[in-house]
């Protein structure tokens, strides 16, 4: 039975909670400074756009024939007081390529309900799930249909391949619950694996599986304290890994106005735990660690009974008043975890500050050599301002760098495989970057082989595309 302050954190987020976190939020002191994630390369836009024929350097990859996406936050109506980089209005950026040719950009507001208030809009049909549906964080191509994704509230919304038409839509009503910003596919089954969250269950965590043909076919409750947040998971060959850390639920941060309601706990416990894919949440072996935090995962895998986690660790998130990710990464580490021993020894494998890794996905969940990154600045504030990609050669222990010089920043870069039977590093590395002097923006293909030369191809965009969080190829 729920304690009697399980229960008031599950109906925190009602309308009556609701209007004293707004009226607490009107009351917070005035910045000294602007927002660093509403100004400067942050600034949102303040339009949605269609461009035609975009211009090209360079030549594109005749085996490119897709759509590049990318969502991030851009609020419509932005209020600095209680602003976090992570709950911004959803927008959605497409540049469809076929042919050689990039035939168009798009950007397109997610239409919640506040969007479309706000712009005196419709908003976006399609079932809600509880009272937030602001989708902001990832989009994906899933089994055969393009879903923008947000965790610890809203459902999915499915997006039309021309943007222009968008509905809520849990999977075709077989999803219960929320989902989660980062689910991963098993390249051996087409399942897709996903660990997902709420604050009005602090309680409880979920093991969501989607089947290959799009729908939910396992949400298993997993019990849990404080109310997690848990960004991303990783897969095996026999396991989910379920990372359960110390940055929980704040009732405090909530009441006070604060946007995003999760803060630092020295409290919980941090812990990995290895769930057997089909097993129950009585048969997952939990994993006690040191404090840590970990948003993205690069991969893992099983090697000789243990379980190997790469992944961008933190020693600390959210300790104070943040408005967006607010410490410096230790670097790429090397987690192996022993379900015998419920043991785990850490090794940095790169200890330059960095994010958002990504591998080649056909490799998800096992062994692989390659692992792609984003050089961050040594400073939080902003958390996007360096220039540099990396791929790091993980067999080798090398790393190449990639410099798109000053005043250029780029985001989240994806691994687009040359064919089906490519090589691991046999293919392009895909994203956006910023020239913010210009205040433009390229979308720039790398080939992965020789990923120091110059760009094989880049898009022009001709105005600034606010950083957001994840992007992905979708191909025809």
């Amino acid at each position: 039975m729920a304690s009697s302050v399980e229960t008031l954190i599950r109906g925190a987020i009602t309308k009556g909670m609701e209007a004293v976190a707004e009226f607490n939020r009107k009351r917070l002191p005035e910045a000294d400074k602007p927002h660093p994630f509403l100004t400067g390369i942050h600034a949102p836009m303040s339009e949605e756009k269609t461009i035609r024929e975009l211009p090209v350097t360079g030549t594109i990859p005749a085996a490119l024939d897709g759509r590049y996406l990318r969502i991030g936050p851009n609020p419509v109506d932005p209020d600095p007081k209680g602003y976090h980089w992570f709950v911004g209005d959803g927008m959605v950026h497409g540049i469809r390529v076929e042919g050689g040719k990039a035939l168009w950009y798009k950007n397109r507001w997610i239409r919640s309900h506040r969007v479309g208030e706000k712009r005196g809009v419709d908003p976006a049909p399609g079932p809600r799930h509880g009272n937030f549906d602001t989708v902001n964080t990832n989009v994906v191509g899933i089994a055969g249909r393009t879903y923008a994704l947000v965790e610890a509230g809203s459902y999915p919304v499915e997006l039309a391949d021309d943007l222009e038409e968008q509905t809520y839509n849990p999977f075709d009503d077989t999803l219960v619950g929320s989902f989660s910003a980062h689910p991963h596919r098993d390249p051996a089954t087409g399942e897709w694996h996903a660990i997902a969250y709420e604050a009005t269950r602090p309680d409880e965590v979920r093991h969501v599986v989607l089947d290959a043909e799009g729908q939910v076919i396992r949400e298993l409750p997993i019990a849990v304290k404080h109310g997690p947040s848990i960004h991303d998971c990783a897969i095996t060959e026999h396991y989910v890994l379920v990372l359960d850390l110390p940055v929980t639920f704040s009732m405090k941060a909530l009441i006070g106005g604060h946007g995003f309601p999760y803060r630092w706990n020295p409290e919980h416990q941090a812990r990995i735990g290895l769930l057997p894919r089909a097993g129950t949440a009585e048969d997952i072996v939990w994993i006690d660690l040191d404090p840590l935090y970990i948003f993205h995962v690069a991969n893992a895998y099983e090697d000789d009974g243990k379980v190997v986690l790469d992944a961008v660790t933190y020693a600390t998130m959210f300790d104070d008043d943040p408005k967006g990710p607010n410490a410096v990464p230790l670097g790429l580490e090397r987690l192996t975890l022993d379900p015998v021993t419920r043991s785990a020894t850490r090794r940095m494998i790169d200890p330059t500050p960095q994010e958002f890794p990504r591998p080649d996905e056909r490799r998800f969940g096992r062994r692989y050599r390659y692992a792609y990154t984003l050089g961050v600045p040594q400073s939080s504030e902003g958390f996007i301002g360096d220039t540099r990609l990396y791929k790091h050669d993980l067999d080798a222990g090398t790393r190449q760098t990639h410099d798109f010089g000053e005043g250029r920043y780029p985001g989240e870069f994806v691994f687009v495989p040359a064919s089906a039977e490519a090589a691991e590093d046999e293919g392009w590395l895909i994203g956006l970057v910023v020239d913010l002097p210009n205040e433009t923006t390229d979308l720039v293909i790398l080939d992965a082989q020789d990923f120091e030369k110059e760009p094989q191809a880049s898009i022009r965009v001709p105005h600034r595309v606010p950083p957001g969080f994840h992007g992905n190829w979708v191909a025809s």
